[in-house]
């Protein structure tokens, strides 16, 4: 914060004014003195600095895996590749080709299950290879109206894919990239549960810039398009407009608008009545304890800390996919954090790390908390030894 805010020329008064905050405040956020825990005043000081919100924090860009192998470079290098650009500059590089995309589709659903399994560095080491199909399943698509239906829908999935990996492992940008490419392709593909997946995809990569306003516009429109498709009774569809209003909610709580948030889960909790299950279509995991587990989530950002313990340990989640159960224990040690109750904190996180250590890992919130605690554990009689040996895990600590 210190170091933006010199390089674009603020005094701390200034910043202080823009931020509607004291200079004191200013000043004891950037000697480490005060932690700013709401992500909704993170965002606005990386607005006010004019920089994106991983810059603001401070976090390492790069995943790797226990191989200690990082992929992200070559699923930039798919996502950037300048032969997207224009096929009248590079159609001769671009000669259509058939790809069957029924093929490409099994992979691509089986890494969506690796990606709700935890292994995320399993789905970055495959992404370059599904976003290259995906180029070429778009580049034979034309004249074949058949054909380009299903290679569209095929292409929209694996960058949605890419776009919530992505955004798991703080590639903010990237995720915005493939997000979008999801959405041209689906638009392509003619399928309405097919956008309204890739708009999910849009709405992710929105909360991960910190574009709160714009992540609930493009949730809401999503959701008032796919309406009439409700009608059939396709527990599908039904799946994907509950975790539109999910995700809309989880924009309204970090923008601090509790009507709004309250409003959205309550109209989740309504279709997911109306599944009346916890399932897993389109891979939205969407059901009443999904709907559960957005709720705390959205009361830790609406700052209701003592609720979101309370309730949240009572919450056991085993039956979803195991990602929404490492998201929810990622909440939950956050609110135990916050209340100095870092014993539990620890504990929480270190049993998560146990189902899923590369999402535990590589979470920037993970390492925040993390970082806190360690700066408050005592050092004697080697009581925070696991505690060192996490934040060593996560680079916490150098």
């Amino acid at each position: 914060m210190a170091f933006y805010r010199r390089r674009r020329g603020m005094s701390q008064a200034l910043l202080a004014g823009l931020m509607g905050r004291s200079e004191d405040w200013v000043s004891k956020v950037e000697r480490g003195e005060r932690q700013v825990n709401r992500i909704d005043v993170l965002v606005e000081l990386a607005r006010q600095l004019r920089v994106t919100l991983n810059d603001l924090l401070g976090e390492p860009v790069l995943f790797e895996d226990e191989n200690s192998n990082d992929d992200v470079p070559a699923v930039r290098d798919a996502l950037m590749s300048p032969q997207r650009l224009s096929r009248t500059l590079f159609g001769d590089v671009l000669q259509p080709e058939y790809v069957d995309p029924e093929p490409v589709a099994r992979v691509t659903e089986e890494a969506w299950h690796q990606y709700q399994n935890g292994a995320v560095g399993h789905v970055i080491g495959v992404l370059p290879g599904l976003i290259k199909s995906a180029q070429q399943l778009e580049s034979g698509a034309a004249g074949r109206p058949g054909y380009a239906r299903r290679a569209y829908a095929v292409s929209a999935r694996i960058h949605h894919l890419a776009a919530t990996t992505l955004s798991k492992v703080g590639e903010a940008d990237l995720s915005w990239i493939a997000a979008e490419r999801a959405m041209q392709a689906a638009d392509q593909a003619e399928d309405p549960l097919v956008l309204a997946s890739a708009a999910r995809a849009g709405t992710h990569a929105l909360l991960a810039v910190g574009r709160f306003d714009e992540a609930l516009s493009l949730g809401e429109t999503a959701a008032r398009w796919m309406a009439p498709a409700l009608r059939e009774g396709d527990p599908g569809a039904l799946s994907l407009y509950g975790m539109l209003f999910l995700r809309t909610a989880v924009a309204a709580a970090r923008r601090q608008d509790r009507r709004t948030a309250t409003e959205l889960l309550n109209q989740a909790s309504t279709a997911a009545e109306r599944l009346g299950e916890d399932a897993n279509y389109w891979q939205t995991g969407f059901g009443p304890s999904n709907v559960e587990l957005h709720r705390l989530s959205a009361a830790l950002d609406l700052g209701d800390v003592a609720n979101v313990v309370e309730r949240g340990e009572a919450v056991r989640p085993i039956h979803l996919p195991i990602e929404r159960q490492v998201t929810h224990a990622i909440d939950l040690a956050r609110a135990l954090s916050m209340l100095a109750r870092d014993d539990d904190a620890l504990r929480v996180l270190l049993d998560a790390e146990q189902k899923a250590p590369q999402l535990v890992r590589h979470s920037s919130m993970v390492r925040e908390v993390v970082r806190t605690m360690y700066r408050r554990a005592p050092v004697s009689n080697g009581k925070s030894s696991p505690l060192l040996g996490l934040a060593e895990r996560c680079r916490a600590v150098r």
